[in-house]
């Protein structure tokens, strides 16, 4: 049998029935990905000597009656991970020999749980673009169409996994990147609640890799399965054991319902400041409808949702005032000078980014108040409904675009071009207050490739989210390798 798309479920439960070795998934994975990754080229740092010791490991733990969460599972690490004794570079040139020598929290924990990691996925230049390619590792293609991005900037993850390269794969998400990759390969990813999953490690090079939680950013686990995103967060979640983890263990309470049938869910399909593509919308219908049909309670609007314009625009103030901290001093001046040139009127979000580049600690304090009532109002929210499904982006996986100039970059909304970064907008919903949310498969394009919406939940009700995904693809359907 090829346990090429096997979910790490099934690769468990044959692993105990003895169906199969660890050492022999991990050679048919090294096969796989030295036969077809050229063309994709979702995997920049294989690590495959390392991988059949540790099967081997795994293999004479399993014969002693161990048995561990991902004991003999196969799987991937985002570049940006520190692992000992590979490089991490985030793809700058500048660090492209840089070599940590002690693991990330996240890898220590998979390496605990007994996981094989087979080696590093490709990500975009400083993980700052919502594409996949950098100067050191080259680009990864979508799976679906190799002439279209597998997103970012998880994209090498999320390649990986639509390729059936592991069975699993952690990355992380400050503006969609764990999720807009799941959209656009067509796979699972969690974007847990601010604060749940600690990230230490997970840090530009050279480090250090100090126990410091950033603002917005999390790590998330990505799977070809809602059930393996459960199980790879269960892994995953808990303070760092340098900090809050010396006193706090973590339980994230039950999802609020088993049933499909008992779930109050909000449908979201337009956005006050960036059209919907036909084809997101399309996806978004049609998880309303399974919803309908299942007999949960979906409602199209809601007087208790946070202004959505005005959560877009504080997101984007709050994502890129951390964008430009190491700037040169001139550049910042001149950043400086052209912000104090915008009009007070200017409300979009083009003066948004420029205004966030210059926020000073002051502006930056008031904009953290207005996401605290942000938070507050989705409290009052969450105790009406329990999930929001929405886009993640307006459209799918876009054509490669490697031009240098990142704020020149448009992206077609059929036929219409919109500045590129405005489709972050979608997954500044959640990640603004903080929200976990979901990214599961919604059918696909015309064209032929994988639409993704996104399940928003309460915070730390992760199960909840996570849950609802599980059952929608137990009716919908779920991943589907590329044709």
């Amino acid at each position: 049998m090829e346990w090429k798309l096997a979910t790490a479920g099934e690769l468990s439960a044959a692993l105990r029935a003895g169906e199969v070795t660890s050492a022999e998934l991990t050679d048919e994975a090294i096969a796989r990905i030295e036969r077809d990754d050229d063309a994709i080229n979702a995997i920049c740092v294989p690590d495959f000597d390392r991988a059949r010791a540790a099967a081997r490991t795994a293999d004479q733990a399993r014969a002693r009656g161990e048995d561990r969460p991902l004991l003999g599972i196969p799987v991937t690490v985002k570049e940006s991970y520190d692992i000992a004794g590979l490089p991490t570079t985030w793809g700058l040139p500048l660090h492209r020999t840089y070599m940590p020598t002690e693991d990330a929290v996240q890898v220590s924990r998979l390496k605990a749980a007994g996981a094989v990691v087979l080696g590093k996925t490709n990500v975009p230049v400083g993980l700052q673009d919502i594409q996949t390619f950098n100067e050191i590792y080259g680009t990864t293609n979508n799976p679906w169409n190799h002439r279209r991005t597998s997103g970012g900037s998880s994209g090498g993850s999320a390649a990986a996994l639509a390729s059936g390269f592991g069975a699993l794969s952690i990355g992380s998400d400050l503006a969609g990147s764990l999720r807009t990759p799941a959209h656009f390969c067509g796979i699972y990813a969690h974007k847990p609640t601010l604060g749940l999953v600690a990230s230490r490690g997970m840090v530009p090079p050279p480090g250090p890799a100090l126990p410091v939680e950033y603002d917005l950013a999390v790590v998330g686990p990505m799977a070809r399965t809602a059930r393996d995103l459960m199980l790879l967060l269960d892994v995953m979640a808990g303070p760092d054991p340098l900090t809050l983890g010396v006193a706090h263990d973590v339980a994230p309470p039950p999802a609020r319902h088993e049933r499909l049938c008992d779930f109050r869910v909000l449908a979201l399909d337009e956005h006050p400041l960036l059209p919907t593509g036909s084809a997101v919308r399309a996806g978004v219908g049609r998880v309303a409808d399974a919803l309908v049909d299942a007999g949960a309670r979906v409602e199209r609007d809601s007087p208790l949702l946070p202004d959505l314009a005005e959560a877009a625009v504080l997101y984007t103030k709050l994502l890129f005032s951390g964008s430009v901290a190491r700037f040169p001093v001139e550049a910042y001046e001149q950043l400086q000078a052209r912000a104090a040139g915008l009009s007070a009127d200017d409300r979009g979000l083009d003066a948004a980014r420029l205004r966030g580049m210059v926020l000073s600690h002051r502006d930056w304090i008031e904009a953290n108040g207005l996401r605290e009532l942000h938070r507050h109002g989705w409290r009052q929210f969450f105790a009406e409904f329990d999930a929001v499904v929405c886009p993640i982006t307006p459209t799918p996986a876009f054509p490669h675009d490697h031009s240098p100039d990142l704020m020149k970059r448009r992206i077609d909304i059929d036929g219409v071009e919109y500045p590129y970064f405005d489709q972050l907008i979608w997954a500044g919903l959640a990640t603004m207050p903080g929200l976990p949310a979901t990214a599961i498969p919604a059918g696909r394009s015309p064209d032929g490739l994988p639409v993704g919406v996104q399940l928003i939940g309460p915070t730390f009700e992760d199960r909840t989210p996570l849950r609802l995904a599980e059952l929608l693809e137990q009716k919908m359907g779920g991943f589907q390798p590329p044709q």
